[in-house]
């Protein structure tokens, strides 16, 4: 695995830099393959991405029709409500971009949560065979979670499926989210970690011990791909 730590001084510039990487990936998967496949993040930072990449010149420049969209987790709630990640992407971007509704595959937050998971893995088997996604846009939450792996969950030890229901005590209700494994047969997994708060943990998730039962992000590890790391400077404790 090939491991990058990139910091942008703030918010803004960190999305900026992120989004010419999902350009450049973009440009050279429709080149090479006819086509690009990107699973996305909820969450604060990604929706700054998502903003900006509906705008332009990313609205006119990236090949968008070629473009298929997935997504990395989802709460169990419907598409239309506020808690959902779809939801939120289809606000600041799917829906500014000229991209075909088929090319979406959102996780169905509405009905039963194995179902669903059970639902998205077969479509995923069927997409991708053994292989994964050209690109993984992830965040890191304050307890070192990624996607829905949240510590201490089933989710952890999953080994077979693709995407998997997972039920988070401390917050007593259920995800669905793609596994660990799956997400490591991507080409490309960018991590976007912003603000102070995540100082502290995104320190002990890169230089303290490996204790990915307590620190979930550290499961990702590209079998055959990049690992990057896009950081703000608060984030990287580069702010006084």
């Amino acid at each position: 695995m090939e491991r990058q730590i990139k910091v942008s001084p703030n918010l803004a510039a960190l999305a900026k830099e992120t989004a010419d990487v999902i350009f450049a990936s973009a440009s050279e998967a429709i080149a090479g393959q006819g086509k690009f496949s990107i699973a996305l993040s909820g969450g604060r930072t990604p929706e700054a991405l998502y903003t900006l990449l509906a705008q332009e010149p990313y609205r006119s420049v990236i090949d968008w029709a070629k473009v298929q969209v997935f997504f990395g987790d989802e709460r169990c709630v419907p598409p239309d409500s506020p808690e959902s990640n779809y939801g939120m992407a289809r606000r600041a971007m799917l829906s500014k971009v000229p991209i075909p509704g088929d090319n979406i595959y959102r996780m169905r937050g509405e009905i039963d949560p194995n179902e669903s998971a059970k639902e998205y893995g077969q479509m995923l088997k069927e997409k991708f065979g053994d292989g994964g996604i050209d690109l993984v846009l992830l965040g890191m939450g304050d307890d070192g979670h990624t996607a829905s792996l949240f510590p201490g969950t089933e989710a952890l030890n999953e080994t077979k499926h693709r995407c998997v229901a997972n039920f988070v005590p401390k917050l007593k209700t259920w995800r669905i989210t793609l596994s660990a494994p799956f997400i490591n047969q991507s080409k490309r997994v960018l991590i976007l970690v912003a603000g102070k708060e995540k100082t502290q943990r995104l320190h002990e998730v890169l230089e303290g011990p490996r204790d990915p039962q307590r620190l979930p992000i550290q499961l990702i590890a590209p079998v055959k791909g990049q690992l990057v790391w896009m950081v703000d400077a608060e984030a990287a404790g580069m702010n006084e």
